[in-house]
């Protein structure tokens, strides 16, 4: 049977450090959920070292903000880290062999800026000049996923590479569930493009948050989250505990909705816990 807890309390004397989601764990969006703050807090008060692990694809500092908008601010939590920030350091790296030799990109996020790739070195491109896509976001709440496909289909009939930096198939709105970033790199990749996935479950941004924490042994560290696909795959994938939080995208699941959503992505977490508190 699978272990259920009420909160965090009994994992403090399991393991030594922590990788935190954000979304659907920490808040949904536009607020933290109640309780969240003073868990955080409780796991500095024990010792515990804390990574918060985004699948956000934007970078590290505008998350940190919002967080700290919401009542989490930096004094609760020793790094964030989101697979937007470890994307663009490996693209400025040329560590994406996507990215070499990209000179226009056709750039899919949230809020529509054009400032994520800055210092990159890439110009904004129409999908018929485009020589890379990056998929950042989502604007799944309003639009269609069909709308994606007809946007992207020439740039995949062309063999142009995308780069997403937002793994999560589906999002937190202030309107529900929306099909998140993830969701339209699938698509992409269905019409024939290839795609470099970063972020959670891959391994490179848990190398990363892995060593940041120094000394840590996987097996002392665990990832707790609410995505089966990302977070709980993701912290078996890197040799840590991997806790599911029954909040977020998981929130009504009955117990069998998470067995079956286990056995398709061939893992299952070590416990499920109510709620991050």
């Amino acid at each position: 049977m699978t272990t259920k807890l009420a909160g965090i309390d009994p994992l403090l004397s399991r393991y030594g450090a922590f990788l935190v989601d954000q979304f659907g764990t920490l808040h949904d969006g536009t607020g933290a959920y109640p309780g969240a703050a003073a868990a955080l807090r409780r796991m500095r008060e024990a010792g515990r070292r804390i990574v918060l692990l985004s699948n956000s694809g934007r970078p590290s500092a505008p998350n940190a903000a919002r967080l700290e908008r919401m009542g989490i601010g930096p004094a609760l939590y020793d790094l964030l880290l989101t697979s937007g920030e470890i994307g663009l350091r490996m693209m400025a790296a040329n560590a994406v062999p996507a990215a070499r030799g990209a000179r226009r990109c056709l750039l899919l996020e949230r809020d529509g800026d054009g400032t994520l790739l800055d210092g990159l070195g890439l110009a904004p491109a129409r999908p018929e000049t485009a020589d890379l896509v990056v998929i950042a976001g989502s604007e799944g709440e309003r639009r269609t996923l069909d709308w994606y496909s007809d946007l992207l289909t020439v740039p995949a009939q062309r063999g142009v590479p995308a780069i997403c930096l937002n793994p999560d198939r589906i999002m937190l709105t202030p309107q529900g569930l929306a099909f998140g970033a993830g969701a339209i790199a699938a698509r992409y990749a269905e019409l024939g493009g290839e795609v470099t996935w970063i972020g959670k479950p891959y391994q490179a941004i848990y190398d990363a948050a892995l060593a940041a924490l120094g000394d840590c042994r996987p097996a002392s560290v665990a990832g707790i989250g609410d995505s089966i696909e990302h977070d709980i795959a993701g912290a078996r994938g890197a040799g840590c505990g991997a806790w599911l939080v029954h909040t977020g995208i998981t929130a009504g699941w009955t117990d069998d909705a998470i067995a079956t959503e286990c056995a398709r992505f061939g893992t299952e977490p070590d416990g499920i816990i109510a709620e991050f508190a």
